[in-house]
C-alpha cells in the first residue's frame, strides 16, 4: 500500500498519485493491464481489466484547489484525448470487438479540501467517478 514515505516534502507527486489510484483500484479488485499508454493521440494513466470490462482511467491531481478542484481539470477536450488513445489501444491489440469498455477517473486532492470523497489515503482524498464519458 502507499505510504506517507512515498512523498516527496512538497507533497504528493504526480507519479506516486498514480500509484496510489492504482493501488486503490487494485484494492477494489482491478487488475493491471497497461500503465501509461502513449500515443500521438493521447496518453492514458491506467488500464485495468475490472473482470471482463475494459476501463481506461485518467488520473487527476491537485495540490491545491486554487485553479480548481482534481474533478473540474477533467476537461472535454481531456475525454476527447482519452478517447481516441482507448480507440488507439483497442485498435493495436486488436480488441475493438471483443470486450467492453468504460472511462473512468480517479481525482486525487489534499485532505480538507474537498467536502465529499469516497476515501481518505494518507492525507489525500480519493474520489472514483465511474463512467465519466456516458
Amino acid at each position: 500500500m502507499f505510504t506517507a514515505r512515498d512523498k516527496s516534502q512538497k507533497g504528493l507527486s504526480g507519479s506516486a498519485a498514480e500509484q496510489m489510484a492504482l493501488e486503490f483500484l487494485q484494492a477494489r479488485g482491478l487488475t493491471l493491464s497497461a500503465r501509461n499508454f502513449r500515443t500521438r493521440r493521447g496518453e492514458i494513466d491506467l488500464i485495468m481489466l475490472d473482470n471482463k470490462v475494459l476501463v481506461f482511467v485518467e488520473v487527476r491531481f491537485r495540490r491545491s484547489a486554487i485553479f480548481g478542484s482534481a474533478e473540474e481539470s477533467i476537461t472535454a477536450q481531456k475525454c476527447q484525448r482519452l478517447m481516441a488513445a482507448a480507440e488507439a489501444y483497442m485498435q493495436r491489440y486488436k480488441l475493438t470487438e471483443k470486450v467492453r469498455a468504460r472511462f473512468d477517473a480517479i481525482a486525487i486532492s489534499p485532505e480538507g479540501q474537498r467536502k465529499n470523497s469516497s476515501q481518505s489515503i494518507d492525507g489525500y482524498c480519493v474520489n472514483w467517478i465511474q463512467n465519466i464519458l456516458q
